[in-house]
């Protein structure tokens, strides 16, 4: 490279205002430790193979708070000692691997040195003296043994595409056989007409859920019959549809088996997708949708479909529970996290089940595109619920909570006055309403824009009242509760006086509602929470008349 395009570059590197866990500025106005260039070194090039990314930078030269350009006299005995580090770095290093380049900037301001580190090979995590390096935002850090396992998981066999010995078309349903065709043809409407004179096993080979003829495991998930797992067999295909109770008993079940192709849409029309009533600002009529947006729900199942480590013998679970639904399956979550994978919207560089996953994409049931857990997020961002919730705690799974129901008020409020704000932010709100801690500079972040209240790390999302008046008295009154907190006002008047009327309940409520509301708005929110305690919840029932109201406790 020349020196304007390495000008170019370090200009675009200093305009990243969020942290960037592949780039690393250092003052390094005199000197810099051997060993901790080797950290960086291990922790910069595995971080870049995490994020997709071809190579990081190491910089020296830049303040990284302000990056402001200090200049470095690191090495200043000429290029040759700069190209020296190299082998230094090398002799430590997994594979030998070293920089690909090391580039001595001379700029008005200063001396600038850019490291330009490789990302680290498909399946070998890079260690430096025998530790593997990884970040923590802004901070070195050990690798985590789960990103280790990732990157190792990188050049493992693909299962999926593993022949299933003795397995005939056969074994295959005529019913999902034709649901493939159909799939197909929307995929690819050019295909139209031409596949229809396509043999089973052409199509299954142009669908590429077969291989030369020969039946494969994805094969076998997608359009098997139901007896035809014994082929996959010690591996599990099973998708379980769980119902529960408020008190997490479990209400009912059904197990459904492959063909997965049609047998997930059985499992999804399980779902209970209830209406939901809210009522918005400035108007007397409630609005109604469904609990769950259908492409966030499908893409949840689908993407646990594509994604489940079979191999582990464990099944798929949805778990539905009156106003959340979970989603569960085996297999670690491979690109690191949900920021990581919003932030890339674009397909990882590799797949767990390329073959399984290249074969839903042409039946039509996820899009290896990329993309699809941004839109997750945005569906439900323009539906102004919360944001779909990822459980990556345990290094063998991963868990998606989808809630169907308003958390904070506030929250919904501000998405609805808000429109412009950016995803990132919207992530880092309702990681505020779930009462999820934020590092301190996403907190920062948000107290600038005058987006949230509280003493941090106990933080609440403002009302748009608060941002425009900053009156803390005025923002009180306006501000209002988790609905939860109406409903246990409302139990615990019933269950220390035996029943309440409905000027009992509003001379309980209505004071306490937020004044953002008038008077009607506030008798039609009681009517909503006494609805939804009545029939929903079953916390209380009605004893008397429509006329005249009393309330008991339903048990």
């Amino acid at each position: 490279m020349n020196k304007q395009e390495l000008i170019n570059i370090l200009d675009n590197l200093r305009q990243i205002t969020t942290e960037s866990e592949c780039v690393e500025f250092k003052h390094a106005e005199r000197d810099f430790h051997f060993n901790d260039i080797g950290k960086y070194f291990s922790a910069l090039s595995n971080e870049a193979n995490l994020k997709w990314k071809d190579f990081g930078w190491l910089i020296f030269g830049i303040d990284n708070a302000t990056k402001k350009i200090v200049g470095s006299k690191y090495r200043t005995q000429g290029k040759r000692t700069l190209d020296s580090l190299k082998k230094e770095i090398a002799d430590k290093t997994t594979g030998r691997i070293s920089f690909i380049e090391i580039y001595p900037l001379d700029l008005p301001e200063g001396r600038v040195i850019m490291f330009q580190i490789p990302a680290a090979p498909k399946g070998m995590p890079i260690a430096w003296d025998g530790h593997y390096y990884g970040r923590e935002g802004e901070s070195l850090a050990p690798l985590s043994i789960q990103e280790i396992e990732l990157i190792r998981s990188q050049n493992k066999p693909d299962w999926s595409a593993g022949v299933c010995e003795g397995a005939t078309t056969d074994d295959l349903d005529t019913v999902a056989i034709t649901k493939a065709r159909s799939e197909y043809k929307i995929k690819f409407p050019d295909s139209v007409g031409e596949s229809d004179t396509w043999n089973d096993i052409t199509f299954l080979n142009k669908a590429k859920v077969t291989l030369q003829g020969k039946i494969t495991r994805t094969a076998i998930i997608l359009l098997g019959k139901s007896e035809s797992d014994q082929y996959i067999s010690p591996a599990v295909a099973k998708i379980s549809w769980i119902l529960r109770d408020e008190r997490n008993s479990d209400k009912d079940y059904e197990h459904f088996f492959p063909p997965f192709l049609v047998n997930s849409d059985k499992a999804l029309a399980k779902i209970r997708n209830l209406r939901y009533r809210y009522l918005p600002d400035n108007t007397l009529f409630p609005v109604e949708i469904n609990q769950y947006d259908s492409y966030v729900i499908r893409e949840s199942l689908h993407n646990c479909i594509a994604h489940q480590d079979y191999e582990k013998k464990s099944r798929i679970s949805i778990v539905e529970k009156p106003d959340e639904l979970i989603f569960d399956n085996a297999g670690n979550f491979i690109p690191g996290s949900v920021e990581k994978a919003i932030e890339q919207d674009a397909p990882p560089r590799f797949y767990r089940n390329n073959f399984l996953a290249t074969a839903m994409a042409n039946l039509n049931m996820i899009d290896t595109r990329g993309g699809g857990i941004r839109k997750m997020f945005e569906l439900q961002r323009g539906r102004f619920f919360p944001l779909p919730t990822y459980i990556l705690d345990h290094v063998d799974a991963v868990t998606v909570k989808i809630t169907g129901k308003i958390i904070d008020e506030n929250y919904t409020r501000l998405l609805t006055k808000k429109t412009d704000l950016d995803i990132n932010t919207v992530i880092l709100l309702d990681k505020v309403q779930k009462k999820q801690k934020l590092e301190k500079a996403a907190y920062q972040l948000l107290k600038k824009q005058r987006l949230v209240e509280g003493r941090y790390p106990n933080l609440f999302v403002v009302s748009e009242i608060a941002s425009i008046t900053g009156n803390k008295a005025t923002y009180i009154k306006n501000r209002a509760f988790d609905k939860e907190h109406y409903i246990k006002m409302i139990t615990s008047f019933i269950e220390k006086y035996r029943s309440a009327s409905r000027k009992d309940i509003d001379d309980l409520v209505l004071d306490k509602l937020s004044n953002v509301l008038n008077d009607k708005q506030k008798k039609v929110k009681i009517n909503n929470l006494l609805y939804e305690m009545t029939n929903k919840k079953k916390i209380i029932k009605n004893i008397g008349s429509d006329a005249k109201p009393e309330w008991v406790l339903f048990k």
